[in-house]
């Protein structure tokens, strides 16, 4: 199926060729047709497999559909809900992206900024607000903001916001809402908190599952390092100076972890940056502007700061810290192989996180390649016979062709694989 199988409006579809968008991915060609159909809808897919222009699409046709008969002064038609105020920001672009060639406004509003900016924005009037709980609520009791008005709704990330401890706010925001509205709804997993809120919200939804939590990407290479956790900066600086590695998003478990991993990997003349929920907004965007752009090589995040993060052509993921919960390791080596392109993700596993790694493994139901071949080996690790090769692992050209040639792919057809929607 292409974009222009699903009945867009021209404006949109323009758009969506500036863009370089050919063929839907699943989510998208599941969730855009229904949501344009009015239907209630709850996707269970992750970030990278194209869900926010699956509900970003559908709400600026129908909203603009809508134009004609709606006068007076603009009301917020279509609230987003987003956990991160990088995921807001990243989904308020996604809005610019998709409705430039039209006649609608949208706004990002989230907090750890000035709010001047963004009420400036809300008096003149938008149809399509993005927003973070916290600053929302903020507004809403400032008397900046009511939802009055909302037609449709998208809670995103729903999972994150559990997480995080945000799931009473969003009960906040839903009090508000009209009660004959358009919801949809949208995570990685479902937790029975949020299967819960699903059933409160949701009229008779469509349901569509895409790339489960307990599958991870086929065009991930994966492998684990076993390592005393005194010798982990050193094995990561190893790793790193090998330049074949374009681009890496390092994983720490803590936010004074991920400054001391930078501070020591620019020691070493490794270009880095971390992000945080220590940083300010302004420090956060840059870093994630300057490893998008290139001229960050290494961006150190934790896992809260780093969801919604989206960043074409990611070589490298590699998990610093194992994570404790399965899932998340999951959602981290995600952020790679993204749009038909292969990626690779490295862990580090010391004495206490191999319970860690054994519940990974059961998760995605296979077992993580083991590189023995390294500087640093554990003092306590016993022998496992699924090793790799570190050249196998590192060697850009192996990564590219061998992993082509092992899944039948060549480099036209994975070219071909880029030109998706699955940017956002």
């Amino acid at each position: 199926m292409l974009f222009d199988d699903l009945l867009l409006i021209t404006p949109i579809k323009k758009a969506l060729k500036d863009e370089g968008y050919v063929e839907p991915t699943p989510i998208q060609e599941a969730a855009i047709p229904n949501i344009l159909e009015g239907k209630d809808f709850l996707g269970c897919a992750q970030t990278g497999t194209g869900k926010t222009a699956a509900f970003a699409i559908p709400i600026l046709q129908t909203l603009c559909g809508k134009q004609k008969v709606i006068k007076g002064p603009k009301h917020i038609k279509a609230l987003i809900l987003a956990p991160t105020r990088e995921l807001a920001i990243q989904t308020g672009e996604s809005f610019e992206s998709y409705g430039k060639y039209m006649n609608l406004t949208s706004t990002v509003i989230f907090g750890g900024v000035s709010q001047k900016k963004q009420t400036d924005a809300l008096k003149d009037g938008v149809d399509i607000l993005i927003a973070t709980t916290g600053r929302l609520l903020d507004l809403m009791q400032q008397k900046f903001i009511n939802l009055h008005h909302v037609e449709m709704f998208v809670l995103d990330e729903a999972d994150r916001m559990l997480d995080m401890g945000f799931l009473r706010d969003v009960k906040k925001v839903i009090a508000q809402l009209p009660k004959v509205r358009q919801t949809m709804l949208f995570s990685a997993t479902m937790p029975k908190e949020i299967s819960k809120l699903v059933d409160f919200i949701l009229i008779d939804p469509v349901k569509v599952a895409v790339t489960p939590v307990s599958s991870t990407i086929d065009l991930i290479d994966q492998a684990v390092y076993f390592v005393d956790k005194k010798n982990k900066k050193q094995l990561l600086i190893h790793i790193l100076k090998d330049k074949s590695i374009k681009s890496a998003l390092v994983f720490s478990r803590t936010k004074h972890g991920a400054n001391k991993i930078t501070k020591d990997l620019n020691n070493e003349g490794i270009e880095a940056q971390a992000i945080h929920g220590n940083k300010s907004q302004n420090a956060r965007q840059l870093a994630l502007n300057n490893f998008k752009s290139g001229l960050t090589r290494v961006l150190v995040a934790t896992d809260i700061a780093a969801r919604g993060i989206d960043v074409e052509e990611l070589s490298h993921v590699i998990n610093f810290d194992l994570p404790n919960i399965p899932e998340t390791y999951v959602h981290r080596i995600g952020r790679t192989g993204r749009a038909g392109l292969g990626g690779v993700a490295l862990s580090f596993c010391d004495a206490e996180e191999k319970q860690y790694l054994k519940d990974i493994e059961k998760v995605i139901s296979k077992s993580i390649p083991v590189i023995e071949d390294h500087p640093y080996p554990a003092s306590d690790v016993e022998v496992i016979p699924n090793k790799v090769e570190v050249k196998k692992t590192f060697n850009s050209r192996s990564h590219s062709n061998g992993y082509a040639r092992r899944n039948g792919r060549n480099q036209g057809g994975r070219q071909q694989s880029r030109n998706t929607g699955s940017k956002r």
